[in-house]
């Protein structure tokens, strides 16, 4: 077995977890053939993901592979759904059947997508309820589907290798899809007006982050849509958790670990003792801010 550590990666950012996911999800899906495998250790005063294979594991044949696999979705078709997701439930209806038309057991991501992006089932005002990971819907000049298209059209190997293996130093341009605690820039928080200071970000986070929405799929509740690993309703009480593991598992193990109802105690704490027992170490937890016309996550705490 080769063992990769992805150093860049903490496991208590909101952005740098999608970030690990979405990795795992390109590779999984690049290499076919491998058994491509993650976990999390504590390295450097931080959870910092590891990825495992049984075949040999270098930093440039993961950055190359990355590199081609993202460049080869430029034509994603969910991201053609509109510049926000704030579309008609016939719009998404029709989408929705064109993606699960051309799914197969082999290519199933377009309607991965669209069950993470939303569903025509549940409405507000003649538009779908959308995911609780959107955080922008136009305002600004911030669009969610619109920064996922230009991800994918700007992002290069250099930007992957900075997000995934170097200490991140905020340097590249938006977009940014505003999962960082960073990217909550209020006056309050900062010494000057932040409408003043250019948006920098780590891009190359982003991009794989993108990739790691299909592991939070979005189904109706009643009334309400409800998206994997979120509680809550109003603005201020909305929580997302995630598990940190410390067994290497794959991606199908990952997509039952992030749906875990264990990690999602209502009105009463994680039971850590059983969590241990499935190899789950820690459980991080963020609340979605919403500021204005812009949503946000605040820097996690362990539940």
């Amino acid at each position: 077995m080769s063992e990769l550590e992805l150093r860049g990666l903490d496991g208590a950012n909101p952005l740098a977890f999608l970030a690990a996911l979405g990795t795992l999800c390109t590779l999984t899906r690049a290499w076919p053939r491998r058994t491509v495998r993650l976990r999390w250790e504590r390295l450097s005063a931080a959870w910092r993901p590891l990825l495992t294979t049984e075949a040999s594991l270098s930093e440039s044949e993961v950055l190359t592979t990355l590199e081609r696999e993202l460049r080869r979705d430029d034509t994603c078709q969910p991201f053609e759904l509109g510049s926000d997701l704030n579309v008609s439930p016939d719009r998404f209806a029709d989408f929705s059947r064109r993606a699960a038309t051309s799914a197969s057991m082999f290519d199933r991501r377009s309607a991965d997508f669209l069950a993470a992006f939303g569903c025509e089932a549940t409405t507000s005002e003649r538009t779908i309820q959308d995911t609780a990971l959107r955080t922008m819907s136009g305002a600004g000049h911030q669009h969610f589907l619109g920064s996922m298209k230009e991800l994918v059209a700007c992002t290069t190997v250099e930007h992957l290798r900075t997000a995934l293996f170097d200490v991140w130093r905020y340097e590249d341009e938006r977009p940014s899809m505003r999962w960082d605690p960073a990217d909550d820039r209020r006056y309050a928080l900062r010494w000057r007006d932040p409408s003043k200071d250019q948006i920098r970000t780590v891009r190359g986070a982003n991009r794989l982050a993108v990739e790691a929405l299909v592991l939070f799929p979005t189904a109706p509740v009643a009334s309400r849509l409800e998206t994997t690993g979120f509680t809550g309703r109003g603005s201020r009480d909305t929580l997302w958790r995630w598990p940190i593991w410390t067994a290497a598992v794959t991606l199908d193990v990952v997509r039952s670990l992030v749906a875990l109802r264990w990690i999602q105690p209502v009105g009463r704490s994680v039971k850590r003792e059983m969590l241990a027992r499935m190899g789950i170490a820690e459980v991080y937890c963020s609340q979605r801010l919403t500021v204005g016309k812009y949503r946000n996550f605040s820097p996690a705490q362990p539940a």
